[in-house]
């Protein structure tokens, strides 16, 4: 079979990307193609049958099993600036695809995928890899149409001659990008022994994936090289649930572009000499500048960016931001500027979900269970986000005893002279070295917490009370809203302000009548067993019954029932024994 790569239009500038390609690693592509075949062919087995018999992953240093968050990140955009994305036949086999790409230099990693057809992604060990790659790819042909010449590692793979082959394959194994329907967790967590159990499967069923992770970094940097065909110092990152440990399979991709790096800033006034300064446009203010920028980059993603669709400016926000799908990944994109604060809440939310992993699995069970109860929402308005209601988790948290996770400013106590950040004028330190952090012991399970969760919440103090991660307790309401969750890194701020009443009450509701359910069903009473059939819901997987959110006026009204009834029996009852003594 003969293969060739065939380069879609793409996400970078030529004069940024493709020169560099195409000139100096000529020598490169040379010798890589004179290695004897042999080799190849060992390369090739070994990638083959590591990958068989053993999950791939990278083999890295860590401390105690944990890194910082900045580690992570810098570990996974050389992930990414290592590897290319493409689009590949529906029948490929896969030897034959590594010893394709081998001949480009050593293979790492690599899986496929499915989104509207079988793509893959291919890590090489080194950079010049990817060049040589590059340079082996070419600029498609068609008739009546006329490509962008604008070239990306976003590839197409395809291959001439008979598809027919006796080691041809129907179809590659194929990692998931999306959750599984509700119905079928559902079923899952009916089948364990105990409600640990079913919070441990349900987080391990709903997380991010390596792979997923892996593939996320690669489109922020895809979106990078174009950003840098104009802004050739400037860096992408990403931010929120994609990195923050607390992510879900097909959550949004939100990214920052952060240009204050950028060589030629200086500190200090120049007293005497001479001296450059650049020319440049000025504009009033940083907003402005934000939204020029922004609204520029969304024309070129718009108009260039491969797999790139529906692209929207969204200037006027409070936070401007550009936003797309990408096709070939199926993320929705959000591209933010100047978004630092957010960078660094990405961070602490990361530390927290490390220190302990009760904290991961509680968040993750908390939001799975507000999203199907419509607590929470992708769209805009009065219901509470993701973010507050992690919040609201790692206040519970702190408010154990003793304290599972530590408050934000024992955490500042902890940090070093490298970890001080102030970010328009707030106050955001906080130590970043993990095992600088010394918890106190507490030992209740996640069947424990998760029924503490539901009953703290039910009867907390909204009407009085804030909420504050950064001292670890509750505090009287600074202004008259529903929900006041102080912003960890400015105390004016509430990042709960959109709440309305209406949606305060129904969360209490639910976790009054969660708190109630979980009392119900301590124990599974109707377990099939391994390999049985469907057992009927019970502990966690009745609280993510759809159903159960019609049922809680109707619980309330016969718990009030009840409770009118008993009341009515004890007067009853009083009024006899007084009538007795009487007699």
């Amino acid at each position: 079979m003969r293969l060739s790569v065939y380069l879609g239009a793409a996400m970078a500038s030529p004069f940024a990307v493709c020169r560099l390609h195409m000139r100096v690693r000529a020598g490169l592509v040379k010798s890589l193609h004179k290695v004897d075949t042999s080799l190849r062919r060992n390369i090739v087995t070994n990638v083959v049958a590591s990958s068989a018999e053993t999950p791939q992953k990278d083999e890295t240093d860590e401390k105690d099993g944990r890194k910082s968050f900045s580690a992570v990140q810098v570990e996974r955009q050389g992930q990414a600036e290592r590897s290319v994305l493409m689009n590949c036949p529906p029948k490929i086999n896969e030897k034959k695809f590594l010893t394709y790409f081998s001949r480009h230099g050593d293979i790492k990693k690599y899986f496929f995928y499915e989104r509207n057809g079988l793509y893959a992604v291919v890590e090489f060990a080194n950079r010049e890899s990817v060049e040589s790659l590059l340079e082996a790819a070419t600029i498609p042909s068609v008739s009546n149409e006329f490509p962008l010449p604008f070239k990306s590692r976003l590839l197409s793979l395809c291959h001439y001659g008979s598809e027919a082959s006796p080691n041809q394959q129907s179809g590659q194994q194929c990692q998931p990008q999306t959750t599984i329907p509700i119905n079928q967790l559902i079923d899952r967590l009916s089948r364990k022994e105990s409600i640990d159990q079913q919070v441990t499967s349900l987080m391990e069923t709903y997380q991010l994936t390596d792979d997923n992770i892996r593939l996320r970094f690669l489109v922020c940097s895809l979106l990078r090289d174009i950003a840098a065909a104009y802004f050739p110092e400037c860096t992408i990152k990403l931010f929120g649930s994609s990195v923050n440990g607390f992510g879900k399979l097909g959550c949004d991709l939100d990214m920052f572009l952060d240009l204050d790096n950028i060589s030629g800033r200086r500190t200090e006034k120049q007293k005497s000499g001479m001296f450059l300064e650049y020319r440049l446009k000025s504009v009033s203010t940083e907003r402005a500048v934000t939204q020029r920028i922004l609204s520029f980059l969304g024309e070129c993603v718009d108009q260039f960016g491969p797999g790139c669709d529906g692209v929207q400016k969204i200037l006027n926000a409070q936070c401007p931001l550009v936003r797309f799908f990408h096709q070939p990944s199926g993320f929705q994109c959000d591209l933010t500027a100047n978004n630092r604060v957010a960078i660094k809440s990405t961070e602490l939310l990361y530390l927290y979900g490390e220190l302990d992993p009760r904290v991961r699995h509680l968040v993750f069970t908390v939001r799975c269970w507000a999203r199907v109860h419509c607590i929470t929402s992708s769209i805009s308005g009065a219901w509470i986000t993701n973010f507050s209601l992690t919040v609201m988790v790692l206040f519970f948290l702190q408010r154990r005893n003793p304290p599972i996770i530590p408050c934000l400013d024992h955490l500042k106590d902890l940090a070093g002279p490298t970890d001080k950040s102030v970010i328009e004028g707030n106050d955001c330190t906080f130590v970043s070295d993990l095992s600088k952090i010394q918890l106190q012991r507490n030992t209740e399970t996640l069947d424990q917490l998760l029924h503490e969760f539901f009953e703290f919440y039910s009867t907390f103090a909204f009407s009085k009370m804030s909420i504050n991660i950064r001292k670890g307790k509750e505090q009287n309401k600074p202004a008259k809203t529903h929900l006041h969750i102080q912003n960890p890194f400015d105390s004016s701020l509430n990042i709960s302000k959109n709440v309305n009443a209406a949606q305060l009450e129904r969360f209490v509701a639910l976790c009054q009548e969660s708190t109630w359910l979980l009392q119900q069903t301590k124990t599974n009473t109707s377990r099939s067993g391994k390999g049985g059939s469907a057992s009927t819901p019970w502990g966690l997987a009745t609280l993510l019954q759809p159903t159960k959110v019609a049922e809680i006026k109707s619980h309330k009204k016969r718990r009030a029932g009840l409770a009118s009834e008993r009341l009515k029996g004890l007067i009853e009852s009083l009024k006899n024994g007084s009538q007795l003594k009487k007699s």
